[in-house]
């Protein structure tokens, strides 16, 4: 236990964010650097070592929490990093990324704050950077075989890395220009530096896994000719088909999908723009989606100078406090305020668009909108509510319905599907076609990066079985796994 009086003597503090007016000015992550390391200590010492800690079922990799909270109490760096590695491959995602389940979970949060697990995790893991701990793990010895990864997000990387510290020969394919999946080109360069990224890939390539980019599997080489080159495939393509809106005006010019106008604001960071294709500098934007993604684009139009930014949600505003169906350890939905949010706009709950309206010339000008209810179970429209803003660019930011269709890998690979339209597998996250395993969104649907990378190790560990007879790789989840915090 890392002080048996920690969480009496010290509160929750949580990491310092730069000022609003300072942060508008660049794209650098809104934290300020080496501000979590004065108070990390302190933080860890507040983890009582429950006799059951609930923070390991809250967390889909199931992380030893109290045992790193104890190593970062007493400043032991490198064993705070060895125990965060054994069961999390990039702790510096998930720490700048996740949501942190395991928080809500968090025994201490049953009458006070939780402990800052999240905090205390990117603390160890940019200390280990820093200090040299982070090596590649080459494998002693090669099996001989081969395996594709389709996709490069976070369940891809995960999977590779497993498989490739196995002794296999990995190569992953990624459709876009640079590697990384939605982490790359999907979340904002203020929510995570892509310096991250890249010096991960460079581990990985140290330790011997291929990247192979520009390459969409059912598009620019068949599903079938990929299957005839290597041992196994692992599907890690996510679940990239966007929810619609399909109501009159949709056609306009100005109403994008989020995933078409985050990834130019990132590609301008990259250096491949000067400025974004689309962008929100002096508009009156309006973002439909009150997730994690709508707040993504409510801080990238900020950056951009929009003139106005509103963000709407169908459902109604969520509770500061625990619902009493959502009781701990469970993860509640709870009013949030992220870091765009801080930074100006307006959010408007219980309200759905009816249309849109343009000028002349086909551009979006204006959104009409109506507030709904639930009655008896049904979202309803509130008759005499009708109302329109200013709308010059809207994105739609309303989730992802499966695994895209359209490349022909389901159909290439005779792929069954599940009742909810992702890629079906069996408890070692195999397909119903011999060496051909999915992890994360394909085969989960969309759901949060720490079952990503949960699940690229668990379908690693499949994989490894399957082209060996036997694995050492550990197994987080089964597919069956749907903890409440989904």
């Amino acid at each position: 236990m890392a002080d048996p009086k920690g969480f009496l003597n010290h509160g929750r503090e949580v990491a310092k964010s730069r000022p609003v007016d300072v942060r508008l000015k660049d794209w650098n992550e809104v934290y300020v650097p080496g501000s979590l390391l004065p108070i990390i200590s302190k933080q860890a010492s507040r983890c009582m070592d429950c006799g059951i800690p609930f923070c390991h079922n809250g967390c889909p990799l199931g992380n030893l929490i109290p045992e790193w909270n104890d190593y970062a109490y007493r400043e032991d760096w490198s064993a705070a990093s060895e125990r965060l590695h054994a069961t999390n491959n990039f702790p510096e995602f998930t720490g700048r990324l996740c949501p942190a389940p395991c928080e809500s979970a968090c025994v201490l949060g049953i009458n006070q704050p939780a402990v800052t697990i999240k905090n205390v995790e990117v603390s160890i893991i940019d200390k280990a950077w820093d200090s040299g701990d982070v090596a590649p793990q080459i494998p002693e010895r090669l099996s001989g075989k081969t395996v594709a990864v389709i996709g490069s997000g976070p369940a891809g990387l995960a999977a590779a890395q497993q498989l490739t510290r196995a002794g296999h020969t990995v190569a992953v394919y990624e459709r876009a220009d640079r590697i990384g999946g939605l982490l790359r080109y999907g979340i904002p360069e203020f929510k995570m530096e892509k310096r991250h990224i890249n010096r991960r890939i460079e581990q990985m390539r140290a330790e011997g896994t291929r990247f192979r980019t520009g390459i969409e599997i059912g598009r620019d080489l068949k599903a079938t000719d990929l299957k005839k080159r290597y041992d196994a495939v692992v599907i890690a393509a996510g679940a990239t088909t966007a929810r619609d809106l399909p109501v009159p005006g949709r056609e306009l010019k100005g109403v994008y999908q989020a995933m078409e106008y985050l990834p130019l604001a990132n590609k301008v960071q990259e250096g491949d723009y000067v400025t974004s294709p689309i962008s929100a500098e002096g508009k009156h934007v309006v973002v439909i989606g009150g997730g994690d993604t709508g707040a993504d684009c409510v801080g990238t139009a900020h950056r951009q100078g929009a003139a106005s930014v509103t963000q709407l949600e169908i459902m109604p505003k969520p509770g500061e406090d625990r619902a009493p169906h959502q009781p701990w350890p469970t993860f509640p939905m709870l009013y949030k305020v992220t870091s765009a949010h801080e930074e100006g706009g307006e959010r408007v709950y219980s309200v759905s668009t009816t249309h849109f309206e343009g000028d002349e010339d086909g551009n979006v000008q204006w959104l009409h909108m109506a507030e709904v209810e639930f009655i008896d179970g049904k979202l309803t429209q509130k008759p005499g509510t009708e109302r329109k803003i200013p709308a010059q660019l809207v994105t739609l930011a309303m989730g992802f319905t499966g695994t895209d269709r359209e490349n022909g890998v389901v159909e290439q690979f005779g792929l069954d599907l599940d009742e909810r339209g992702n890629v079906a597998r069996d408890a070692d996250f195999q397909t119903n076609v011999p060496g051909v395993f999915v992890a994360g969104d394909a085969g989960r649907g969309q759901s949060l990066i720490v079952w990503a990378i949960a699940e690229g190790r668990s379908a690693a560990r499949g994989c490894d079985r399957f082209l060996t007879g036997a694995s050492e790789l550990p197994a987080p989840i089964r597919p069956t796994d749907r903890s409440l915090m989904v």
